[in-house]
């Protein structure tokens, strides 16, 4: 008779266990949100004109100097924090200005306080006489290679650049 109390309590059990096994709390829905995502913003350190290369791989900051004729370029990371050197001389941006084209040849600049050399760089010039008087232009930046990738055809805007996040 106990062994018998014992196997049914034993059954009983078991049965308990897996009713309350399968009994799950019902979670009320996680609440939706209309908030909008933040934007996905890229803050040139210069203020100038961020041109996006590759998925956002690097970036290209085109700054303007109207009243010496000089434009400079900065090679960045994807989120323009760090200067990223190259080991190209030199790389050309082909603009239209006023549905003429003009080549804009930049040169690698070396800066001894930072230990930058041509060969080894993140600091691009090139010189124009028209760039004092266009404040505005498409351009084609034809080729440049940074750490072992190679961009090309690189259309934008100067000022408004091409990256449209």
């Amino acid at each position: 008779m106990i062994l018998h109390v014992r196997v049914v309590t034993l059954r009983i059990l078991c049965v308990a266990v897996l009713a309350c096994s399968g009994c799950k709390k019902n979670d009320p829905a996680p609440a939706t949100t209309t908030a909008v995502p933040a934007k996905h913003e890229h803050h040139p350190p210069h203020g100038g004109t961020p041109v996006v290369l590759g998925e956002e791989v690097y970036h290209l900051e085109f700054v303007l100097d109207a009243a010496s004729d000089k434009m400079q370029v900065y090679v960045l990371d994807g989120e323009m924090e760090n200067f990223i050197r190259s080991a190209a001389p030199s790389f050309e941006v082909v603009a239209s200005v006023q549905g003429e084209k003009r080549t804009l040849l930049f040169k690698a600049v070396a800066d001894a306080a930072t230990g930058e050399k041509v060969g080894d760089t993140a600091l691009f010039e090139a010189q124009a006489d028209w760039l004092k008087t266009t404040k505005e232009f498409d351009g084609v930046l034809t080729e440049i290679a940074i750490r072992g990738s190679t961009f090309s055809g690189v259309k934008f805007n100067f000022p408004h650049g091409n990256d449209h996040d």
